[in-house]
């Protein structure tokens, strides 16, 4: 290696070097210079000819670059150069190579390579997690180089605001990403896969959604909602929900299209239903979920009708038809008349009639079945195609009939069931 003279640059010289009106240099030989910028900047240049053109290579700032380490730098690019390899073309294609292996680009990839698999919402919630969550920590490191001890301090960050259930998703996303990377060799292996939650994240009881199991208090519920004073559309859908054991995002965005109020039969399309993407984008007729309407739905229905029949959706948003009632809608309602979040949700009154029904000795095949849950034996759910509504037809207008003994303060009998 050359040895360098006592007339190059000393590190004080650059140190001590101020700003001027213009830019100047201060030369160390062989091409090197510390390029003085009006700002007080300094930054390390190589001067350089290559296939007969002059070039500038930029090694690095000073201090974070030191001089000792700038001559180094400058010594390895002259190899380069001598060898007819332009360093500054090397430097940009190992810059862009590094970029497109830190974990935010190959997150993007992953993302891209999704979104036709998934829904919009789950698609936009998932990024949002990311770039809020993932991004700011690990977003600029190759993931090659991230181990579990680094992503722990990530998850924990979300935990500790309270959102448990978030750090859980974030902790998945993390997992997925790093499983994309090692099937295109970004990655040697997946350090998520080391990291188990119940280690590191509270432990907690899991709340169920609220409902309400005692008759007398429901059958108040059941009074209070018959006297709700707000707007027709949120009271009939109070009145209904009761009534069909659907999930509350169904019955927000019902059509009228799926009713059939002559044959007392609700149709739930695939594409509304909550099922795989896939299954829902091939919406087809077998994938959809039929409710029985009980006499008393229909009533709702019908009462309903006059108002929203013209329109698209049976409960349309109070700020335009052209959308349906909003997912809170129900949820403020409840609160308004006195209902805290602890004692009943528009999600609850599932739970109300399972927790009802089960009592009351209806078979729980049939109770599942009405609620559209899958069968947890995938096994037997491959090969189970009953959808058993006859009688899931009787048991519906049974709960609406026993319903409304609640709500009248007729004296409680349970529901006899044939046996």
């Amino acid at each position: 290696m050359k040895k360098y003279t006592t007339q190059k640059l000393s590190d004080p010289t650059v140190r001590n070097a101020k700003p001027r009106d213009k830019l100047y240099r201060l030369r160390d030989g062989g091409g090197l210079f510390c390029e003085v910028l009006t700002t007080g900047s300094k930054v390390w240049r190589y001067n350089y000819r290559l296939h007969g053109k002059q070039k500038t290579y930029t090694i690095g700032e000073y201090p974070d670059t030191s001089l000792s380490e700038a001559r180094s730098s400058k010594d390895e690019a002259k190899k380069l150069v001598s060898a007819g390899i332009d360093p500054s073309q090397k430097k940009q294609i190992e810059k862009k190579s590094l970029q497109e292996n830190t974990f935010q680009e190959i997150a993007k990839v992953w993302l891209a390579h999704q979104q036709s698999e998934w829904s919009e919402a789950h698609y936009k919630r998932t990024k949002s997690y990311l770039e809020r969550d993932v991004y700011p920590w690990l977003g600029d490191r190759e993931t090659k180089t991230i181990e579990a001890p680094e992503i722990i301090p990530v998850i924990m960050k979300v935990s500790d605001r309270g959102a448990i259930d978030a750090a859980t998703r974030v902790k998945g996303f993390i997992q997925q990403v790093f499983d994309y990377a090692v099937v295109h060799g970004k990655a040697p292996r997946n350090p998520a896969k080391d990291i188990n939650l119940q280690l590191i994240l509270p432990k907690r009881v899991k709340k169920h959604f609220s409902a309400i199991t005692d008759p007398e208090e429901l059958g108040y519920l059941l009074r209070a909602i018959d006297g709700y004073h707000g707007s027709v559309v949120v009271r009939q859908a109070l009145k209904l929900i009761p009534l069909v054991m659907v999930r509350p995002s169904e019955l927000h965005n019902a059509e009228w299209i799926e009713f059939d109020l002559d044959s007392a039969m609700w149709t739930i399309l695939a594409k509304r239903r909550k099922l795989p993407t896939h299954i829902k984008r091939a919406n087809k007729p077998e994938d959809a979920h039929q409710v029985p309407l009980s006499s008393q739905a229909v009533a709702v229905l019908q009462e309903i009708h006059q108002y929203t029949g013209r329109g698209k959706f049976v409960f349309p948003s109070a700020r335009g038809r052209s959308r349906p009632m909003s997912n809170n809608a129900i949820r403020v309602a409840l609160r308004t008349m006195g209902f805290d979040n602890d004692t009943i949700t528009a999600h609850g009154f599932r739970g109300v009639a399972s927790t009802f029904l089960n009592t009351m000795g209806y078979r729980s095949e049939v109770i599942e079945a009405q609620l559209a849950h899958k069968d947890k034996n995938q096994i037997r759910s491959a090969y189970n195609h009953a959808d058993y509504l006859e009688e899931r037809t009787t048991m519906l207008q049974e709960w609406a009939n026993y319903l409304d003994n609640l709500k009248q303060g007729a004296e409680i009998i349970p529901i006899k069931i044939n046996s």
